[in-house]
């Protein structure tokens, strides 16, 4: 599984931001799709997740905020984040989870919240 991140970028604390992740590859075996963030000297969290099924997680911190969504055709995850804030700045990475638990990772997308 091959996993392309992209949507990242410097935005105004309030303002939004669209993160989209395309899955290539063995993607009949993906359960779960997600995206982390790890911010500098911060271990990466999870923000947001899906699984194949369509069910969603979210992290409380971005609860009502972000929102993320698949699209089944394109083989593509989006991480919708509204209402921005400063320590929203982190690198985003897309994640994929088979159904033997392996994880892949896509690269870093940077976001950047600032005035």
């Amino acid at each position: 599984v091959q996993l392309q991140a992209s949507g990242g970028g410097l935005v105004q604390p309030g303002g939004s931001l669209r993160l989209s992740c395309a899955a290539s590859g063995s993607i009949f075996s993906i359960n779960f799709m997600g995206w982390y963030r790890q911010a500098p000297g911060k271990q990466r969290e999870l923000v947001a997740g899906i699984t194949s099924g369509g069910s969603t997680n979210y992290a409380d911190f971005v609860k009502g905020r972000f929102t993320i969504s698949r699209d089944n055709a394109k083989n593509t995850v989006y991480l919708q984040m509204d209402s921005l804030k400063p320590e929203d700045t982190a690198v985003y990475y897309c994640n994929a989870e088979d159904s033997s638990w392996y994880n892949f990772w896509g690269q870093g997308t940077q976001v950047t919240v600032s005035s």
